[in-house]
């Protein structure tokens, strides 16, 4: 029984590195794509003020939308929500993974609750 648990744990290890692994490229290769976006913006240091005005307005067209133009709003919002995905992979690998960050001894959570919990009374 301990072997199976132990071959459980370490598949779920490897496969949460893997996908954590993946989450990570993945969000790499589009924070790459930001990047250079924002480099090329930032590049031209010339048209700071027009940007900033340019973002102000943006933000005000924002709470247009919201207030008005709820389902638009919500259709934007999701667009932008669906580009990050690869943090929803970073998030699954790392609870695969969190009984190897932790130092697992072995013991299943509820085991040493209700030891702790003996040790309590």
């Amino acid at each position: 029984m301990t072997a199976r648990q132990t071959s459980s744990r370490s598949l779920k290890s490897i496969l949460g590195a893997g996908i954590f692994v993946f989450g990570l490229f993945l969000l790499s290769i589009n924070l790459d794509g930001i990047g250079a976006k924002v480099s090329s913006i930032a590049g031209t240091w010339a048209e700071t003020p027009g940007l900033l005005s340019a973002l102000a307005l943006a933000g005000l067209h924002a709470v247009q939308a919201y207030t008005f133009d709820h389902a638009g709003f919500l259709s934007s919002l999701l667009r932008i929500l669906v580009s990050f995905w690869p943090l929803l992979l970073i998030v699954v690998g790392a609870t695969l993974l969190r009984h190897a960050f932790k130092g697992h001894s072995g013991m299943h959570v509820a085991e040493a609750e209700s030891l702790a919990a003996g040790e309590r009374q």
